[in-house]
């Protein structure tokens, strides 16, 4: 299956367009969080993303909630937060938000460690795991050092050995690739990403 994913588009029209155009492409299309800003232009940023005709699987950032996406999302797609979806075969599992929670202030879309955990495990297998934050020690290094990613996150990576794990969230980071013993891991940013994934 040829998987199309990115992250944090944060409303950048000329992305959402070079998105748009790969999908004709791609068998899949997947979003790991932050469509718009700070709650803010949600339904222009799916809009910008209408036109991908490929199966969209998105999960909400700390930039929107869990329910502002699912009433803004293209018809048709699906948006996971604590909960997963089998497509063609492909098991995929999705949990949105900051993780652990950031310092933004009150728009901000967050969990605690403690609430990721518990929504992660609901998850007993997955081929991909879509997350807006990314696993403490792996594509979550900011402009000074800092390692901010999840600790639930990683565990659940550790637990559940999905064949991919996507992520966005930390922008000084995008571009990332690494890899949790069998798990390849993608800070993925807001440009054309392709992976191909065996069902």
């Amino acid at each position: 299956m040829k998987v199309l994913a990115f992250s944090d588009l944060h409303m950048a029209r000329s992305r959402a367009a070079d998105l748009v155009a790969a999908s004709t492409e791609a068998d899949l299309v997947i979003g790991a969080g932050d469509f718009c800003n700070t709650r803010q232009g949600l339904d222009e940023a799916m809009q910008m993303l209408s036109g991908i005709a490929a199966p969209l699987v998105l999960v909400p950032g700390n930039a929107e909630s869990a329910e502002e996406l699912t009433a803004a999302a293209p018809d048709g797609a699906h948006v996971l937060h604590g909960t997963g979806m089998t497509l063609d075969g492909l098991r995929l599992f999705g949990l949105g938000y900051g993780v652990p929670a950031t310092p933004f202030g009150d728009w901000s879309c967050d969990l605690t460690e403690s609430e990721a955990a518990e929504l992660l495990d609901r998850c007993e297998a997955a081929d991909i795991l879509i997350v807006h934050s990314p696993p403490k020690g792996y594509g979550d290094v900011t402009s000074q050092g800092a390692s901010v990613g999840s600790t639930s996150v990683r565990d659940a990576v550790e637990r559940i050995q999905p064949e991919f794990v996507f992520c966005g969230h930390i922008h000084d980071s995008w571009g990332y690739r690494g890899t949790i013993g069998r798990t390849q891991v993608a800070n993925l940013g807001p440009k054309v990403h392709w992976f191909e994934v065996k069902t």
